[in-house]
């Protein structure tokens, strides 16, 4: 089982226990706050059952029915996820604006408060663990996770704060203002999982930065005159150039093929942890004249 499996497993169980913590805590208290948490658990559960199957087909190879292999589903995943954390944030905004319309009153406020810390702490070591294999793997599914875990980390403080605040002065507008402003983070933290999910699916080319050193080591060699269509996507852990490169017209094929060899050499030390899907195509001339699509990539 690869790093990445084992994360989601580790965070599916963490979440079905969390789950069914604090159901049972914030059903029989009645506190927004805590049953708010509960429901984000939920939602933790099933996103990490997903996250694993999204993992598994990823891994899988390149054949004839995907020839750049399923690294998107990962891109999908995440989008997906984001969905669910933005649906579940506005589910407990509605619990939120219930309670202060009906006047529901918190119970089992210690119970609660010690579920809580017991969940704060779970989950802050889940967070570390995550955060360590998304750097390790730079899986795109386990960085969402790590992020929905962290804002479940403030959430968990936020709830704590609330259930201490409405045991010492029995204002319970403060569960429903904190339950409220859980629900809004919530929803902004989707946010980015969404709109880095969408760029990778539309294949959204790689930094300026990594642009300009690939542009400098695809011309530093003598013999290339020139470049053009130059293209770069990445996904996952994966990143794919294409580029169009003008020789010296009187150089040999082995020739050309050698100083290829050499540039996707140093291409691939830029980032040694990412995967390099380099292809050139090598011009004895330069077309880039009698291409309008060219004139738009480069």
């Amino acid at each position: 089982m690869t790093l990445q499996k084992k994360a989601t497993v580790v965070s599916s169980s963490v979440a079905a226990i969390l789950t069914l913590i604090k159901l049972v805590v914030g059903i029989a208290s009645g506190s927004v706050a805590v049953l708010a948490s509960a429901v984000d658990s939920v939602l933790d559960m099933f996103v990490s059952v997903f996250n694993y199957f999204a993992i598994s087909n990823a891994e899988k190879p390149a054949d004839k029915y995907f020839n750049y292999g399923r690294g998107k589903i990962e891109a999908l995943a995440s989008v997906i996820e984001g969905t669910i954390i933005t649906l579940s944030g506005l589910f407990l905004l509605y619990q939120a604006i219930e309670k202060a319309i009906n006047g529901e009153v918190s119970k089992y406020l210690e119970e609660s408060l010690t579920v809580m810390i017991i969940s704060l702490v779970i989950t802050v070591s889940l967070v570390i663990y995550l955060n360590y294999v998304s750097k390790k793997t730079n899986s795109m599914v386990i960085k969402a996770d790590a992020l929905h875990y962290k804002t479940d980390v403030y959430s968990n403080v936020a709830v704590l704060t609330s259930l201490v605040l409405v045991n010492f002065t029995g204002y319970e507008i403060i569960d429903v203002l904190i339950g409220g402003a859980i629900s809004l983070y919530i929803i902004y933290s989707a946010y980015e999982l969404i709109q880095n999910g969408v760029l990778v699916l539309l294949d959204k080319a790689v930094d300026q930065t990594t642009v300009k050193q690939l542009e400098k080591i695809l011309i530093s060699e003598d013999r290339v005159n020139n470049l053009h269509l130059l293209k770069t996507r990445e996904v996952g852990n994966k990143i794919f150039v294409e580029v169009h490169l003008v020789f010296d017209c009187l150089i040999t094929l082995m020739e050309a093929h050698k100083i290829s060899d050499k540039i996707e050499n140093k291409i691939r030390k830029i980032d040694k942890e990412k995967n390099w899907i380099i292809n050139i195509h090598m011009d004895p001339y330069d077309d880039f004249e009698s291409n309008d699509e060219e004139h738009d990539l480069h």
